[in-house]
């Protein structure tokens, strides 16, 4: 860490808290300690996906994220499954950062379960690599959580490193070692790259991390913009943002609401209302790539009378539809029907959404499982009577204009 802790060089953390969920719920129910844990969406339910996996699911029986549970439990039938507790995971995440704070000030938050430390001043009297191994075990020992930490000279390096041993890994990454360790890899894997952006580089050949080092700016440019530029100096293990503290809490929440024309008392009116208020907070929080699991209704009354509602749910969520359907719900379960004068919608405890893609990828994987059936019955139908046996009406028009 000499070239790291020079006259003017920083030592960055980047702090990752491994398998978290299927973690805090091993630390809630310490008799899982040695049993395969995995968070699913439902899992009373056939259908249902592993959103989260310890590493003893993992390593010993291969189950990853996104698999579908009963390929899962079919892979281990003593499989311990639970359902996603966001309440555990957020008091748990707190209790992690609080721990952090008393080691630096200079924290910020990326995400539920992921943080970097500013420790230049402490490796003044303390080498990073004893100051690591406190932070890894004192965690461990209070928490009952396992973290990954990796050490380098700024917070692009410092994410790297900690992703390259799992768990409870510490890495040293040095900007020297950058071509060694990193140029070899995928570009996919690169953090900030993620698959669209991947495959807009990989069309112009560009596939590993080294190839984005050496790349012609002006192609770049034309790609990505100014953040293929911003990519092709992080490629090169250069990156001068600061640790900020306030960071992690310039949005906890993202809402919209509006006062309405006239005192209304239809509900047909109100609903309406209320999708278009699900789409703007939606289109916002897509913006800030953000994602939400709790949902705030307001309704203000003719009077005045001012009330507001929340509930939270067992999945995150973005889009407008999902939403607009927790609005309505809150609606029907708390409007006392006197005449609304205005409504607002606020998703609450707003977190980045790569989190719920890294940990809880609903998305995508939920709804591929949810027709999973559907379609291994269309196959099956394929295969006995012909792939012109099912086919999209659109098709069949086509074919008969």
């Amino acid at each position: 860490m000499q070239a790291a802790n020079g006259k003017h060089g920083r030592i960055i953390f980047h702090i990752d808290c491994n398998s978290f969920f299927a973690s805090c719920e091993v630390a809630r129910d310490p008799s899982l300690k040695e049993k395969p844990v995995v968070v699913a969406g439902d899992p009373k339910e056939r259908r249902g996906i592993v959103l989260a996996a310890n590493y003893i699911a993992k390593q010993r029986f291969g189950i990853y994220t996104t698999m579908p549970l009963w390929e899962a439990k079919k892979k281990c039938p003593s499989l311990v499954v639970r359902k996603p507790n966001f309440s555990l995971y957020r008091e748990m995440s707190q209790q992690v950062f609080a721990f952090l704070q008393h080691i630096s000030p200079l924290l910020e938050r990326a995400s539920i379960d992921e943080g970097y430390l500013d420790v230049t001043e402490m490796a003044l009297s303390q080498h990073p690599l004893v100051l690591a191994e406190q932070i890894q075990r004192e965690l461990l020992e209070t928490l009952h959580i396992p973290v990954s930490i990796g050490i380098a000279p700024n917070k692009f390096l410092a994410k790297m490193a900690s992703e390259m041993k799992k768990p409870l890994g510490i890495t040293v990454l040095r900007k020297r070692d950058v071509q060694r360790l990193l140029w070899p890899l995928p570009v996919g894997q690169m953090h900030g790259v993620g698959d669209k952006t991947a495959e807009k580089l990989n069309t112009i050949g560009i596939t590993t991390i080294g190839d984005l080092a050496k790349a012609e700016e002006a192609a770049l440019q034309q790609k990505l913009g100014i953040y293929g530029l911003r990519l092709k100096e992080r490629a090169n293990g250069m990156d001068d943002s600061r640790v900020d503290p306030e960071e992690g809490e310039k949005c906890k929440s993202i809402g919209n609401s509006t006062t309405l024309p006239y005192d209304v008392t239809e509900e047909r009116v109100l609903l309406d209302v209320l999708r278009e208020l699900a789409e703007s907070v939606s289109v916002r929080m897509k913006q800030k790539r953000v994602v939400s699991a709790t949902v705030q209704l307001t309704i203000r009354y003719h009077n005045f009378q001012t009330i507001t509602r929340s509930k939270t749910w067992d999945n995150p969520f973005q889009d407008t539809e999902e939403i607009f359907r927790y609005a309505v719900y809150l609606l029907k379960k708390h409007w006392n029907g006197d005449p609304v004068r205005l409504l607002g919608i606020t998703a609450l405890d707003v977190f980045d959404r790569k989190e719920a893609v890294k940990q809880l990828d609903l998305f995508h994987y939920e709804e591929e499982a949810k027709t999973e059936a559907l379609w291994k019955t269309v196959e099956k139908l394929g295969k006995k009577f012909g792939d012109a046996a099912i086919q999209k009406g659109a098709s069949l028009l086509e074919k008969e204009n």
